[in-house]
């Protein structure tokens, strides 16, 4: 880890980041969508494979599948877009649900913030 960052610490980074963004913590969506970033985080290019990297993987950790992986976490993404804190949505995406747009795509959303984190801890 990087700035003697453990992993525990680095898990807490992004669990206050999600709750933040209004993702339900009780959701199933939230343990997928914490693990497909902080696994983004280590290495970028498996956000280019989410369908085949990335959702495998997380769904054989969590003895399930991949289309029930990505499904609960486009599902806490719907539910955090639309009750989340708009200013951090402004601020990461440049945009927000009041804006009008569409909500980021699981690969956006997990992409910008495994980057923000990444940036964050290498400043």
């Amino acid at each position: 880890m990087r700035n003697n960052m453990t992993c525990v610490d680095l898990e807490r980074y992004v669990t206050k980041i999600m709750l933040d963004m209004g993702v339900p913590a009780h959701l199933k969506g939230y343990h997928y969508l914490r693990e497909a970033i902080l696994i983004s985080e280590q290495d970028m290019e498996i956000i280019t494979s989410v369908t085949k990297l990335l959702y495998p993987s997380i769904a054989k950790r969590y003895h399930t599948t991949d289309q029930k992986v990505e499904r609960a976490i486009r599902n806490a993404i719907e539910v955090s877009w639309s009750r989340g804190n708009t200013h951090t949505f402004e601020e990461l995406f440049g945009y927000s649900s009041l804006s009008g747009r569409n909500r980021p795509t699981n690969s956006e959303y997990i992409c910008r913030l495994a980057d923000k984190i990444r940036l964050d801890l290498a400043g």
